[in-house]
Order: structure tokens, then sequence, then C-alpha cells
């Protein structure tokens, strides 16, 4: 071939490079790998087999098992099957593990009896970030996503899934039925074999019959009244874009500077609500350094801005209790406004006088005290309405009652920040949602591939481990992190 780049002659005898580390460059990602796991202390991080043992046959190290599931899933490899393949042909893995080749079964059991140390593994590399200043440790964003089981739709019930299961297999039972009264009036050659099918057909919907009533009682007496049967712990939650899907609520705290995680949850829980509070703590304890003093630690507050979906009063009081300010847009679920009436938030509280001033002038005095689901109310009343010509906006009887919550006064300080800062919205969605989808985009249509909370919150560990680690590779690049790892 003229004028053409050749390639060598696979029958030529070639000499390879004496060093297999000449086949890494200085600058290649496996490098901080090898670095970041080796400077860890296994043992303390809870891995099992740290220490060898003194009889029996001699096993991998964890080390080595570790740095194979982070080069895999930092490159988009996450089956055991194909982690133990590359193994055995990828120069990568090879100079990686020191050409130590374990089989997929070895590959799953180290996942599988590793959690909650792999786990850790993920918030070490958050110190590390945080040692090399990649985080602005002042505004975090903080956002759930719905993340894809392995359960399909047809393997979860619900309580509506089953009744409309269970009417659509009783209509395709009534169909057959009519079927075979209109064969019993053909001819009987025909009928014989029609019949025949037609009641196979009857005898099988009516065990799948069976089948959804089993199903049915299953539901009722779980919990959250619903059953998934490959994944137990999956469960069907709505989606933010309309539809539904089958699978786990992912949270995650990212930080502003360089969209790095610096917290992470799976949760079952279809809502957000009652989230708020536990990815602040988790996000301001990733980010405190030791190595700065107390007061330091107080010149910046931490600052975390959330959707609607998470206000909660409870979260928003915890977060401020423990030193955070936290953005939520407030939710008004009062039915008034679609019925054309006044709300709560067109009364105006004078903190002074311990009074709400109606938008008639009239002033809504603190009257006693009730207990509602746990939460202490402060009731305030006025009993001028049946002059106001405002009534028919306000409320159908001659008194008006609004209640506050004892702890109101920091829900209306954090709404008053919240106005102070229009742009925090658009902030948290350049910030929360770029991780989502490069995530998203790693796992594939799939999502996750293993099964029960425990397990699918270590594989999003894995995950969230190789996208910081590629975000801090594209920041820093390989020679500055490892310079620090090896200095620490």
């Amino acid at each position: 071939m003229k004028r053409f780049i050749e390639g060598e002659n696979r029958s030529q005898t070639t000499l390879f490079p004496e060093r297999l580390d000449e086949y890494i460059t200085e600058d290649n990602a496996v490098r901080v790998i090898d670095v970041f796991v080796d400077k860890l202390d296994l043992q303390e991080l809870g891995f099992s087999r740290a220490e060898p043992s003194v009889t029996g046959r001699p096993g991998y190290h964890p080390a080595t098992m570790l740095k194979i599931y982070v080069y895999g899933y930092l490159n988009r490899i996450q089956s055991t099957r194909r982690l133990e393949r590359e193994t055995h042909r990828n120069v990568e893995v090879v100079w990686l593990t020191g050409r130590l080749m374990p089989d997929f079964k070895t590959i799953a059991d180290f996942r599988r009896d590793n959690k909650k140390a792999i786990r850790r593994v993920c918030t070490e590399f958050v110190g590390v970030c945080r040692e090399l200043d990649l985080f602005s440790a002042t505004l975090i964003a903080i956002d759930g996503s719905k993340f894809k089981a392995v359960n399909s739709r047809d393997k979860n019930f619900t309580r509506k899934s089953v009744e409309r299961r269970l009417r659509k297999t009783q209509a395709n039972i009534d169909r057959y039925l009519s079927k075979l009264d209109a064969v019993d009036r053909e001819e009987p050659e025909i009928r014989e074999v029609t019949a025949v099918e037609l009641k196979q057909k009857i005898a099988s919907m009516e065990a799948k019959m069976e089948e959804l009533k089993q199903r049915k009682a299953e539901v009722e007496a779980h919990p959250d009244k619903q059953v998934s049967l490959t994944d137990p712990d999956a469960r069907s939650m709505m989606k933010s874009g309309g539809g539904s899907v089958v699978g786990y609520n992912v949270q995650t705290a990212v930080d502003s500077k360089h969209h790095l995680i610096a917290a992470h949850e799976v949760t079952d829980s279809p809502s957000d609500r009652g989230q708020l509070s536990s990815m602040a703590l988790q996000a301001k304890a990733a980010l405190a350094s030791e190595a700065l003093e107390p007061e330091a630690e107080d010149d910046e507050e931490l600052t975390v801005v959330a959707d609607p979906g998470y206000y909660k009063g409870e979260e928003i009081v915890d977060c401020y209790e423990a030193g955070i300010k936290a953005l939520v847009p407030k939710v008004d679920t009062s039915e008034s406004k679609a019925k054309g009436r006044y709300s709560k938030s067109d009364f105006r509280y004078d903190a002074d006088r311990n009074e709400y001033v109606c938008p008639a002038g009239q002033r809504l005095t603190y009257r006693f005290d009730s207990v509602e689901n746990g939460k202490t109310l402060w009731v305030y009343m006025t009993y001028q309405c049946a002059s106001c010509p405002l009534q028919s906006k306000c409320t159908t009887g001659n008194a008006k009652r609004i209640k506050r919550w004892e702890h109101e006064a920091v829900l209306d300080a954090a709404d008053a920040e919240l106005k102070k800062q229009p742009d925090a919205m658009r902030q948290r969605k350049q910030i929360v949602e770029h991780p989502y989808a490069t995530l998203k985009h790693w796992m594939g249509s799939t999502h996750f591939l293993m099964k029960r909370l425990p397990n699918v919150q270590t594989e999003m560990s894995l995950h969230v481990l190789a996208y910081n680690l590629r975000r801090a590779i594209n920041v820093l690049g390989v020679p500055k992190i490892i310079e620090q790892l090896q200095t620490a």
C-alpha cells in the first residue's frame, strides 16, 4: 500500500519495552488510582482480609481489588465479567494490578463483602479534594434524582397497578367466555379444536387472577403499600418531568466551585422532603477541615440551596440550628388561593406586638396554643369579620383564625434571605444538575446493576468516587494530585 501509514508485520519478531511502566504515560489517570489506593489504611477503613491469614490459600490484597473497581468505574466498566476481561487484555489494568488476573466471582465477592469500607473510600477522596482546595465550602446545592433499579415495571406492584391488572385480567376472562359461548354454536369439528384453546386461555387467566390476588394481599401487608419482586428495596417513584420509574432516590450535595460531590446518599423514599438537613449536615462534615481552628470555621457560614420539593419547616430549622443557612423557596399549600380567597401569606405578621394584620387592616391577636402533629402552634383570631367589606375574599365565617408555628420566625428569616439572593435558584440548577447528567450518561440506560439498598449504596459510592476523581484530574492534572497524595 503506497502513500498510507503502514502498520507492523504481525509475523515480525519485535522487542517490547523491558519495563511495563513504559507503557503508562506520566499523566495517565491510573497513576492517581495507584497512589491514592496505596495511601489508604485499608484495615482502618474496614476492608476484610486486609491482614493476611496465617493458614490457608493466599488471597488477593484488598488494594488490588479496589484498584480494579476504581479503574472500572472511572472508565464506565461496572460489570465484574467485563472487569475480568480487562485484567487479561488491558495494559493499564495489567500495570495497575501487576499482571494479577482475578476471576469475576472474586471481583464480585470483594464488592459484596466490603460495602461499608468502599463507601468510606469515597469519603476519603473528598478529604483529598478538600486538601487540594477544590471546594469553596461556602455554597452547596442539594438535589435528588431518580435512578432505575434492576426491577422492571411488570415486577412492581402497587395498589393502583394491582387493581388495574385485576380489572384487565377479568375483562380478558369475560371476553374468552363470550367467545366460548359463540363457539358452542359452530360446527362440531371446528368447535372441538377452538373450545380447547379457549379453555386453556381461560385457565391461564384464572391462574393469573389468583396470583394477582396474592400480590394484592402482599401489597396491603407491606408498610409502603408496594412490592417489588426482583429488587425488594426498589420503589415506584414519580419523576419530575412526568411519568414514573422503579428505582431509588439518589441525593447529592454539590459544591459550587468545581461541581464536586461533597456528600451523597441513596434512599428508597420517593420524596425529597425530609432529606435537606441530613444532606446539609453530611456536606458540612465532609467539608470541615480538622486543621482549621474552631473560630476559623465560623468565618464563612455554609449556605445550602435546594428546590421547593425540599421545603419542610423542621428541616430548615435543623439547618439553622446547625449553623447552616438554608435557601429553599416556600411552598404555599393553602387551598384558599385556588378558591379566590386570601391565604396566610396575605396577612402581615407584626413581631413587635405579636399580632397579624389582615388585608383590611384588622388585627388578629394571640389567643392560645395548640399542638398538631407534635408541633406547637400559636393561634391568632379576630371577630371583626362580619362587618368587613373583604369578608367574601377572606373567610366564610364571622371570625378569622391563623396559626403560627413557634419556630416560624426562622422560616421568615430564611424567606427574607432568599429574596436577597434572586439568582440562588439559577445557581442551584447550574451546580447540581451537571453531576447527575454525567453520572447517568456513564451508568447507561440500565443505571444500577446491583440489587438491595446496601449494595446500591456501594455501587453509587463507586460512581461518585469516579466522578470526583475525573473532575479533580480535569481541574488540576495528574502530577499535581500525585504530588499532594505523596506529601500528605
